[in-house]
């Protein structure tokens, strides 16, 4: 934990979105009605990630009644990483949390993520596997590749963190611009965030979150897709974390 570490003023969620029409009003709201409640100053990113439905209008017709939202479009290739990352470069505060926005994810942990970054701690990651944590609907086969997937990684890179694969993570600003330029441009870039803080020395606590199955819209993450991408994206880390001699590490 960085005790000196600075107090936190402006809360940022990004929510990349691709044809999410039906999923945003629900989840806009609940993290706007969970944020005020709690008195944490916020702006809520959506990004419209190449949308094909409603998702911009809606956006637009949520904008209207929720003063924190702002949307924007994402202008150059889509893809998840990127949306995120354009979702960052928008973004104004010095804290950041990535959510879903199929309401997969709790606000009340992101305010639980706000409280321990202002603890001082650089990270904020969540569990869904840890004591205390609960997970609904995860269809079983995606369930043991996520067991299997976080297991490698935990072991390659000696870690305690059970849950790297999961995108619900906060990170001070200060971490963010430590660990670019980012690589990955799909949901790779889940585990290239917190696997390049915690390889460059970032501080990091570990809390235990829920998670819940999407009530609308196709899950857009492709498992079939995507391994090759992890397994890319744990070895350039890997890399670093083994070979770079600590030429990344962050500034005491």
């Amino acid at each position: 934990m960085s005790p000196q570490a600075a107090p936190l003023k402006l809360f940022s969620v990004i929510i990349p979105a691709r044809d999410e029409e039906e999923s945003l009003p629900a989840t806009v709201e609940d993290i706007h009605r969970t944020f005020t409640a709690a008195g944490i100053d916020h702006e809520i990113v959506v990004v419209d990630d190449g949308s094909t439905d409603r998702t911009w209008a809606v956006l637009q017709e949520l904008k209207a009644k929720i003063p924190t939202l702002a949307p924007t479009r994402n202008a150059g290739q889509n893809g998840f990483g990127r949306a995120v990352v354009w979702g960052i470069d928008q973004s104004r505060g010095d804290a950041v949390v990535i959510m879903m926005a199929d309401s997969s994810d709790s606000p009340a942990h992101a305010v639980k993520y706000w409280e321990l970054l202002n603890q001082g701690y650089d990270c904020a990651f969540g569990s869904r596997f840890i004591q205390g944590s609960e997970v609904i609907d995860y269809p079983w086969v995606k369930l043991k590749v996520n067991r299997l997937a976080n297991f490698l990684v935990r072991v390659g890179f000696a870690i305690p963190l059970n849950d790297t694969t999961n995108a619900f993570k906060a990170y001070r600003r200060t971490v963010i611009d430590g660990c670019r330029p980012f690589l990955a441009p799909h949901f790779n870039l889940t585990v290239e965030i917190p696997l390049k803080a915690i390889t460059r020395g970032y501080t990091y606590a570990i809390t235990p979150i829920s998670w819940q199955n999407r009530k609308y819209g196709v899950p857009k993450l492709k498992i079939k897709e995507m391994g090759s991408r992890y397994f890319f994206i744990c070895a350039y880390v890997w890399l670093e974390k083994y070979f770079s001699r600590g030429d990344y590490r962050r500034m005491s």
